[in-house]
């Protein structure tokens, strides 16, 4: 038998990300806010639901957490019937949420105290990276903790890196959203310059695609982008709670993250125009209004 995993949050990525591990062999009991998710995520893999994320932590060796932002961790762990009120001394807590670097030592140290290990664990890929485990994994915190967690990682993961103590993996996903604004923005003012050049935008991708130019952005997000469907990934809500976290921080070390901030607030634009759910490739929308 497989390791005796927890995972709390079943959103559209915890949920395949739990599926991957139950299909890894391991041992999984399920905690989602609404129970009727774990319900249907039981009858779909197996394993066991809990009521509480202390009650789903209690029997695991391994407990892994996805959920939305700093509030929602400290309540699923050091919060009332948190896990980390229900964890045994030696498991480790593997944190796929993006939230603060502030929250992981937080979280680091109060597991420490328990005698447990706690990685922040961030992830990219999307929710498609997710279903088919193909997610990349940057990781901070202790050497141990990671030694013992990254074969469990490897269920949903295609690249899985340690880059430093406590906080580092919130930090390099900083990294990954503030390169990733730039990008949109500048794609999406490509397309857009396409468009109202009166050149064919498919054609011109297909060019440029094999220059300099390339990205993942464009090689996957080009042709809903000039379709004017955005309901393909990420959703910009959650890109405006990233951007706020990277702002926040950039502030306190002094980097300066001028293209970041614009972005935002294109985003929030965006949000205006109704698109609080769109993916984050709904900047050009913004320009072709």
């Amino acid at each position: 038998m497989g390791e005796r995993v927890a995972f709390i949050g079943l959103g559209v990525m915890g949920y395949p990300m739990a599926g991957h591990l139950a299909a890894g062999g391991h041992q999984v009991t399920v905690y989602n806010r609404s129970s009727d998710k774990a319900d249907k995520w039981v009858k779909e893999h197996g394993g066991n639901s809990a009521a509480t994320p202390k009650e789903a932590a209690a029997a695991a060796d391994y407990v892994f957490i996805c959920v939305g932002n700093d509030d929602d961790l400290r309540s699923v762990t050091t919060g009332a019937d948190g896990a980390f009120h229900g964890m045994a001394a030696g498991a480790v807590v593997i944190d796929n949420t993006t939230a603060s670097s502030d929250v992981a030592k937080e979280l680091h140290a109060a597991a420490g105290e328990k005698g447990c290990g706690f990685l922040d664990a961030p992830v990219s890929g999307g929710q498609a990276g997710a279903e088919n485990g193909v997610l990349t994994v940057m990781v901070g915190g202790d050497e141990d903790a990671y030694a013992r967690a990254a074969p469990l990682i490897d269920c949903y993961a295609r690249m899985c890196q340690l880059m430093g103590p406590s906080g580092s993996g919130q930090l390099t996903k900083m990294v990954n959203q503030i390169c990733i604004a730039g990008l949109v923005q500048g794609l999406s003012e490509g397309l857009h310059f396409a468009k109202q050049a009166g050149l064919d935008g498919e054609a011109v991708v297909d060019v440029i695609s094999k220059g300099a130019a390339q990205s993942w952005q464009m090689e996957n997000r080009y042709k809903t982008m000039i379709a004017g469907e955005f309901e393909h990934g990420f959703a910009v809500d959650w890109m405006r709670k990233d951007l706020s976290i990277c702002l926040d921080t950039a502030r306190r070390i002094g980097a300066k993250l001028p293209v970041a901030a614009l972005v935002d607030q294109f985003y929030a634009e965006v949000q205006d125009m109704g698109g609080k759910r769109w993916d984050t490739s709904s900047l050009i929308a913004r320009l072709n209004r």
